[in-house]
């Protein structure tokens, strides 16, 4: 008699608290009388690539409440968008990933340090050169669109689990009359 020894092992998906979005639309007027220019952070993302650094992730700007790392930071075209981690084992981290999953937080805001910029019509701030240093979670961003769009729970459903299990009776079942 043959037999056939399987030893499966399941972890939670790590997934939980990942959430991405755009902390700055190019062009868009924000409540500082402000407007980011395409391009403004090639040099600062770049600066941190080579440091080994990113931009800190801080609740409201308070850089004592430091409550997730940023996972990506990248200029596209529509603007520099943001995809993190928060640390829900931290009490600030765990409360933030439930507003966010409730939808009572969704806004991004950039701490920065103007390196270039312009005046433009009727008294814009026209930012060209930006040295982005934290990137906070906020309840009411100064930019309209700057806003979490996606936020990740757990990565799996109970139907796609309840799946899998039935998937391995079914692969259970098939490799138990193999051979009879």
């Amino acid at each position: 008699m043959d037999h056939l020894d399987l030893t499966l092992r399941f972890e939670a998906p790590n997934d939980a608290g990942e959430f991405s979005g755009y902390a700055v639309i190019w062009g868009e007027r924000n409540a500082h009388n402000e407007i980011v220019q395409r391009g403004a952070f090639s040099k600062s993302l770049l600066e941190h690539r080579a440091a080994g650094t990113k931009p800190v992730m801080l609740w409201a700007h308070d850089p004592s409440a430091i409550i997730g790392v940023w996972t990506e930071t990248r200029e596209d075209d529509k603007g520099l968008f943001v995809r993190g981690q928060l640390v829900i084992t931290t009490p600030r981290g765990r409360e933030a990933y439930d507003l966010l999953k409730a939808g009572a937080l969704n806004g991004l805001s950039i701490g920065f340090r103007a390196r270039g910029d312009k005046r433009g019509p009727a008294g814009v701030r026209l930012l060209t050169d930006i040295d982005v240093r934290e990137i906070s979670l906020v309840g009411m961003p100064s930019a309209g669109n700057a806003r979490i769009t996606s936020v990740r729970s757990t990565g799996r459903s109970n139907e796609s689990a309840a799946a899998f299990v039935e998937a391995c009776r079914k692969a259970a079942a098939a490799l138990a009359t193999k051979g009879k």
